[in-house]
């Protein structure tokens, strides 16, 4: 192992264990053995220090003041470095251990590690306590930032909650985040945010708003998602605890219905949604694919999903746009339905009439007192040939008459000898 990465691991972090680091860093390895031979030696170099020991027979390591400067130096000017842990010391010059540990914070670098050793990113893809300012003067603080767009998450915000906080307190941050989500970015007409809205143009919509300026976007609809990851306490108290925010945050992750519900449209809008995904560390550590096992469930659903599937939206507008095309399909069988129950029937024979038949008499118009309006084609070329069949009949009839009328007019005039008189 690199002892640039356990520098940069802990330059993110703060304070990590043997344990974390191995499953963040060299998740392949069988156990932790690579990592604590890595800590050892850069213990010997002064870049690193054992502040204390844990319940868990654990070391908590954190970085010295020399290797706080060298960690900075490895890491992106984007990523932030955690501030340094300073060694205190009693009246007799003997080192005092560390009291700035707590399970909050163990939870937090176990999630990044057991997501980091899944798949999702590097530990350089993870920002501890990202700010979001809101402009009433509060800020929400992400207790992690992921992009892991390898893995198909650009970007998720997790919030780790040991089941010691009230549910309210985790509504109010789904609250905070939306509204975030909302700000527009500078120089954002208003009036045109307002009017794409209006349309529920979603993905126009968020061509106003700050976010997409800060965050890199995805080919989801909704919001950045985030991940409420719970810990402690028993399973059924953190189930409980998933239910309830389940049913008290419903508002700001269950998207709005497409309209034309009338026509069968069920597909939903979220582009206006912040979907929110819950997991248990326990249920993580217990699953043998780990974070990438079927171990996230989406708000709104029942079924546990890999974080792809939670994340993704197979009602949302894929389903909108397989069901307005049924919807318009529909809707020109019932037109063609109703235009065909119009249709004429010709009076004579009582076939309807073709489209071109139907089609000339509603472009030239009807025309009272001709029966022949009544007809279809065929029966409409056959009346027009009897009638001309009749017309040459008579025609000939008459011009024999006449003939016969001349001839017998000749004989009349000659006399006994065939001499005229």
């Amino acid at each position: 192992m690199r002892r640039q990465e356990v520098l940069r691991a802990l330059g993110i972090f703060q304070r990590a264990t043997p344990d974390q680091l191995w499953r963040m860093l060299r998740p392949e390895d069988r156990h932790d053995r690579c990592t604590r031979d890595t800590l050892n030696a850069l213990k010997k170099t002064g870049m690193v220090r054992v502040e204390r020991r844990l319940k868990s027979g654990h070391q908590l390591w954190v970085l010295t003041e020399q290797g706080h400067k060298e960690a900075k130096g490895l890491l992106p000017r984007n990523v932030r470095i955690s501030a340094l842990c300073k060694q205190k010391y009693d009246t007799q010059g003997r080192p005092i251990p560390g009291q700035g540990y707590d399970e909050h914070a163990a939870a937090v670098t176990m999630t990044a590690a057991v997501l980091t050793g899944a798949g999702y990113g590097t530990p350089l893809s993870w920002q501890t306590e990202i700010a979001h300012k809101l402009p009433y003067g509060y800020t929400q603080y992400a207790d992690l930032t992921m992009r892991a767009p390898d893995a198909g998450v650009p970007a998720m915000l997790l919030e780790i909650d040991r089941v010691n906080e009230p549910v309210d307190d985790l509504v109010d941050k789904l609250r905070r985040y939306t509204d975030w989500f909302e700000l527009l970015a500078p120089k954002a007409d208003p009036n045109k945010e307002m009017a794409a809205r209006y349309e529920q143009l979603g993905s126009k919509v968020q061509q106003f708003r700050l976010w997409p300026h800060l965050y890199p976007a995805s080919n989801r609809e909704g919001y950045v998602p985030v991940a409420f990851v719970f810990t402690g306490k028993t399973a059924e108290q953190r189930e409980s605890r998933m239910q309830r925010l389940e049913q008290a945050g419903r508002r700001y992750f269950a998207g709005e219905p497409y309209p034309g519900r009338g026509a069968g449209i069920t597909a939903v809008d979220y582009h206006q949604a912040v979907p929110v995904v819950v997991t248990e560390l326990e249920r993580i550590t217990a699953d043998p694919a780990g974070a990438a096992g079927k171990v996230w469930r989406r708000l709104g659903r029942e079924e546990w999903q890999t974080l792809g599937e939670a994340l993704d939206n197979p009602d949302g507008d894929r389903l909108y746009a397989v069901q307005w095309k049924e919807a318009k399909r529909r809707q020109a069988e019932r037109e063609a339905a109703k235009k065909e129950a119009q249709r004429p029937v010709c009076t004579r024979c009582g076939a309807k009439f073709t489209d071109e038949r139907w089609q000339y008499l509603l472009g030239r118009g009807r025309s009272w007192g001709d029966r022949t309006d009544e007809l279809c084609g065929p029966c409409r070329d056959e009346h027009f040939a009897r009638l001309e069949a009749e017309r040459a009949a008579r025609r000939e009839a008459e011009e024999a008459a006449a003939q016969e009328a001349a001839e017998a007019e000749v004989k009349k005039g000659r006399g006994l000898f065939g001499r005229r008189r």
